[in-house]
């Protein structure tokens, strides 16, 4: 799964309060007598959305300027890693901390609370931007700078260990790109293991410091009334955790048929695949082909839709670009010049002294025109349908880049609005009609619906058990049910279990960390369930997308050059978070939140797995 990060939440606390007050109207004295009372002037009452423009004019102005500071130095931490060296940390820090200081400061945290109070007299806009403000605020309140200070000098020192770590496999030097296609194609189950056990080698690495950034997230929040940090999460979708996780738990019910029968179709193949005569009845964490087995798609090669060889030929360039041109067939601008000048793109050169952090993300530097991407395409399957799904980040930043959208709301309609248009346009430039209209496959190719489905479902149906299952329950139990530092591991491995049905070739004792080798664990805390979410959405678009606009088959479509699916997705994409995001996908496509397109989807493909299972054991 490519995170994508929206840096930047940083600031400098002003010397005085960011409003001004609407002074109180004088009324001249009438004509009197000498015995008549003087008139008492009647204060005017204050205009309070007056004084709310005010403050939020200014401190939007200051927030931008302070953001665009913290996602420089950010993206510099993240793109040149010289191990040893602590300057990019000491600038990320400072940056970060100016940051913290003007969005958590006393004064800011008075004032937007004393104009909510007042609430009923503002416009719907304006309490958005004031509530987004008060939002930011309690990720950094000043009332206890001290701890704010110490978390974010923690949050750096952490993402430098996790980035800069050094990952051996048969005493060799490998980035994880490299470990990712030892478990994609290795059949040997021993040098799988092996591959396995080296990318978990740093999470020991990392235990001491995520437990003192649990400590010190929890009380960052606690300052404005948060009871810990998942709950804050959470509070981002006007969802309590009890909703969100109420939420989740219904989505992995809805799919759990589906996974079952995925579940014991892998087992029984792989086992196959392996030459194991005895197939376990829990998948071994290592026969999986991806670290946190995540995605198993690279499980099916469907003959006809294999792109690696045509893709080799073209290039990573290429893919990049092409990504670009599907936008703008659907009526999207170009991208900016300066999104190829500033991004960093493509691997690192052989024997360059410094690292970058390997995962595709995209990044919105200054609220403006600055979009960059940090990715390391090569040309392969994979990094094409990545480059879709970080530009579609990069398209709804854009969107939403508009005047009528506060600098404050510049964002997605809720966290996993982004996730979602990603994936959408990564699901739909791997469709089989899209990948003829571009001459990636001869129309002639012969291809395999259900194997397709299967491979797809082998990706995002996969995916559901672990996002909104074992990452979300984690970090519910570690920040809000402080889960014990001795327990940590068995946790994870407990929830892996129960909700992914793999168990770990090995004993994985509590010398372990586990789940902290999962990037977003350390540096993307409790919000994980934005990405389960944002295939519930997905599903939802195209659902509509193919019935309702192409009037097709949402199993074989191409998006490719039509104008009013790009209308569609702009009219989602544009009001950035200025409208609630419920509104939003009921408006859109007259459905509420639900995983019904999802399970639609795939219902062609219960047929064949449960043909495929007859005689299988069910351990799920």
């Amino acid at each position: 799964m490519k995170k994508t990060l929206f840096t930047g939440m940083a600031g400098v606390a002003l010397g005085g309060a960011l409003w001004s007050c609407a002074p109180t109207a004088k009324t001249p004295p009438t004509a009197s007598t000498a015995t008549e009372t003087p008139a008492v002037a009647q204060p005017t009452a204050p205009d309070w959305r007056a004084q709310a423009d005010a403050f939020l004019q200014q401190y939007s102005t200051q927030y931008q300027r302070l953001y665009t500071q913290s996602s420089e130095a950010e993206w510099r931490s993240n793109t040149h890693i010289v191990p040893g060296d602590t300057t990019n940390a000491a600038a990320t820090a400072r940056a970060n901390q100016a940051m913290a200081a003007f969005t958590g400061s006393t004064e800011n945290i008075t004032r937007l609370r004393e104009l909510l109070e007042h609430q009923a007299d503002l416009s719907e806009l304006q309490v958005k931007q004031l509530k987004a403000a008060l939002y930011n605020a309690a990720n950094s309140p000043q009332t206890i700078a001290d701890v704010v200070t110490r978390r974010i000098k923690a949050e750096t020192a952490q993402v430098e260990k996790l980035y800069g770590f050094d990952y051996k496999y048969q005493g060799k030097s490998v980035t994880t790109n490299d470990i990712d296609e030892v478990l994609r194609k290795e059949k040997n189950p021993v040098k799988r293991q092996a591959a396995w056990e080296a990318s978990k080698a740093i999470g020991p690495t990392l235990k001491e410091g995520l437990l003192n950034l649990r400590g010190l997230r929890n009380e960052t929040v606690k300052a404005l009334g948060y009871p810990d940090y998942f709950t804050y999460q959470a509070s981002d979708y006007d969802l309590t955790r009890e909703e969100m996780m109420q939420l989740v738990r219904q989505i992995n019910e809805e799919l759990r048929p589906l996974y079952r029968e995925l579940h014991t179709y892998a087992r029984y193949e792989l086992a196959k695949k392996y030459g194991q005569k005895q197939v376990p009845d829990y998948l071994p964490a290592h026969w999986v082909p991806n670290r946190w087995g995540q995605d198993w798609s690279s499980m099916v090669d469907v003959k006809g839709l294999n792109l690696d060889a045509v893709l080799a030929k073209k290039g990573a360039e290429w893919q990049v670009k092409q990504a670009e041109r599907f936008y703008q067939s659907l009526g999207f601008a170009a991208l900016p010049p300066s999104f190829y000048e500033k991004s960093s793109l493509y691997p690192l050169p052989a024997g360059a002294n410094y690292k970058k952090n390997n995962h595709a993300s995209a990044w919105h530097m200054d609220l403006e025109n600055d979009v960059r991407s940090l990715m390391s395409v090569e040309p392969n399957t994979e990094w094409y349908e990545t480059t879709h799904h970080e530009l579609g980040h990069i398209y709804y930043s854009m969107s939403y880049t508009n005047p009528e959208v506060p600098v404050l709301l510049r964002s997605g309609a809720n966290r996993a609005y982004h996730e979602a248009m990603g994936s959408l346009m990564g699901l739909a430039a791997t469709q089989k009609p899209f990948l003829v209209g571009l001459d990636l496959v001869p129309a002639s190719a012969k291809t395999d619906q259900t194997q397709t489905l299967l491979k797809e479902a082998l990706n995002y149906v996969t995916f559901l058990p672990f996002a909104s299952g074992v990452m979300s329950e984690w970090e519910n139990s570690f920040y809000a049910e402080n889960l014990p530092p001795d327990q940590l591991n068995a946790k994870w491995w407990e929830l892996v279990k129960k909700y992914q049905g793999i168990t770990p070739p090995t004993a994985r004792g509590e010398n372990f960390l586990d789940p902290a080798t999962k990037t977003h664990i350390n540096d993307d805390p409790a919000q994980y369930y934005d990405y389960a979410l944002s295939y519930v959405i997905l599903f939802q678009l195209h659902d509509h997308i193919a019935k309702k606009i192409l009037k097709q088959d949402p199993h074989a479509t191409n998006y490719y050059g039509s104008k009013e699916v790009g209308t569609f997705l702009r009219d989602i994409m544009a009001p950035g978070a200025s409208k609630d995001w419920r509104t939003v996908l009921k408006d859109k496509t007259g459905e509420d939140l639900s995983a019904r397109a999802m399970v639609d989807y795939f219902q062609p493909l219960m047929a064949y797995l449960k043909e495929q299972n007859k005689g299988r054991k069910y351990t799920m």
